[in-house]
């Protein structure tokens, strides 16, 4: 038997099937061989044609079918991953009555700020534990207010992941997890934030059905069957948005673990069971991949814009020829980079800085001494530097951080970079080789609630390396405190 998972992104919809009872990879492939179109007719707008997501799929499902060199007719789970935030809105025939509004699209912004003002800073965090922000619920006001005729045409609005579901199936339906993501779902009552549908002016019957995750949620129908090669009645039995089902990936599953991203962008998203936050804005809270009403698992996620970019533009603009050799010239660099500090947030506004815009400064060089080592090494520090930052952010905020995952990327292949977080933060860093198609695919059987076994796979198959703090950890320490002195300095000018 065999299970089949699909990681819906921005870029491009990535399948994987693995084999059902060992967890192992069996094919892992993306469409299109370029990135997706994104639709921006105006000014920070972006969006992107929902029926181009599922040609895709059914494009991308034949080629792994055929890449694994499997009999289709034994894949009996399908799990879903899919960009979070979205919006997709259909009509009663279930066809998309608009192109989705994806994440990266800021036109709601004004209308979550609103929100939160008219309803209220403890309302919003007791509540959704989040500022109604930019989400999916603000997205489908932003249509009410700008697009009425067509809102009146909507049947339900849906998360991204719900669509390709629906598309499989014939079923419309979400999750607790979906709907929390869209800053839908109302903590205190376990139930559909009615209180922010009708502040909205949107009718809740616009909702799909809410199903558990982990159970079999829709079966494959004779069109997504003859569309995709998928064999008739496999069950979709899993859906979460990306970083959820990153940190299932990573078997992050209990409070006090953390799963970290270190690519263009940064992202800490630790497990906590703690039901109360006081950051409405520099965090996000979603229910976590296993939340239940008896087990209220949340995922605290903070996102750090200026990470791996940094060092990016260092290669591409210091005529460096590879990450591997910026590394080996870095490691010749003693621990604090002799004074040269970087702060690295020049990928547009922070939200763990209050949304400023600070920029990257580099700071302390000295012509007479310095060459680009120092400025590689400087840069890695730099970015660690900031994971730390924000952990510390999270800590304050009722997380707990007992072991840190991270998956097999540039900045984690970094011995400077694992090394300088490791030791900051007193914890291991355990590095994984997977993907989030994979994960998705492998969380397809867990229906049977074993999330230890599941776990023991992951680490069985995927697990890399640790790395461990080091003994010594002053230098780290002085170098940490003066980078923050330095980023100090400049939030205090702006």
């Amino acid at each position: 038997m065999y299970y089949i998972g699909y990681d819906l992104g921005s870029s491009s919809v990535k399948v994987a099937i693995v084999n059902a009872e060992t967890g192992e990879k069996l094919s892992a492939l993306h469409e299109p061989q370029n990135e997706m179109e994104i639709i921006a007719i105006h000014s920070d707008w972006a969006e992107q044609d929902p029926n181009l997501w599922w040609t895709y799929v059914c494009m991308a499902t034949k080629r792994a079918i055929k890449d694994a060199n499997i009999d289709a007719s034994l894949i009996s789970g399908i799990g879903i991953s899919y960009q979070m935030h979205g919006l997709v809105v259909v009509d009663k025939q279930g066809d998309p009555l608009r192109h989705s509004i994806i994440w990266c699209d800021s036109r709601a912004v004004e209308i979550g700020n609103e929100a939160l003002n008219a309803l209220g800073h403890d309302t919003c965090t007791g509540k959704l534990l989040n500022s109604p922000g930019n989400f999916t619920a603000s997205k489908l006001k932003w249509v009410l207010d700008n697009e009425p005729e067509l809102y009146s045409q909507i049947h339900k609005y849906m998360l991204p992941g719900d669509f390709i579901a629906y598309k499989l199936t014939g079923v419309i339906n979400t999750t607790k997890n979906g709907l929390s993501e869209g800053i839908l779902w109302d903590y205190e009552n376990d139930a559909l934030a009615s209180f922010l549908l009708e502040h909205y002016g949107i009718d809740p019957s616009l909702t799909p059905d809410i199903v558990d995750n982990f159970t079999n949620q829709g079966t494959v129908n004779e069109k997504g069957a003859a569309e995709t090669g998928l064999p008739i009645g496999a069950s979709v039995n899993y859906r979460a948005g990306d970083q959820p089902n990153n940190a299932l990936s990573l078997n992050v599953f209990n409070h006090g673990d953390v799963a970290a991203t270190g690519g263009t962008s940064g992202v800490i998203y630790a497990v906590t069971n703690t039901l109360k936050s006081k950051e409405a804005s520099r965090i996000n809270h979603f229910a976590h991949v296993n939340y239940t009403k008896e087990n209220p698992v949340l995922g605290k996620l903070l996102c750090i814009n200026g990470a791996g970019i940094q060092y990016r533009w260092l290669k591409d603009n210091l005529a460096c020829n590879s990450y591997e050799e910026m590394n080996n010239k870095a490691s010749e660099v003693p621990v604090g980079s002799e004074e040269v500090c970087v702060i690295p947030f020049g990928n547009g506004a922070e939200r763990m800085l209050n949304s400023k815009n600070i920029g990257t400064h580099y700071c302390n060089l000295n012509f007479n001494k310095h060459h680009d080592g120092h400025l590689y090494r400087a840069a890695l520090e730099g970015i660690a530097f900031s994971f730390v930052y924000g952990m510390e952010i999270l800590k304050d905020d009722n997380a707990a951080i007992n072991v840190i995952r991270a998956g097999n990327d540039n900045l984690f292949r970094s011995e400077i970079f694992s090394n300088t977080v490791a030791t900051l933060i007193g914890h291991e860093i355990e590095i994984y080789n997977t993907t989030g198609a994979v994960g998705a695919a492998r969380a397809a059987g867990l229906t049977d609630g074993d999330f230890e076994k599941f776990g023991t796979n992951i680490t069985k198959n995927d697990h890399v390396m640790t790395f461990v703090p080091i003994k010594n950890n002053a230098p780290y320490i002085k170098a940490y405190q003066n980078w923050k002195k330095e980023l100090e300095i400049i939030l205090n000018n702006k």
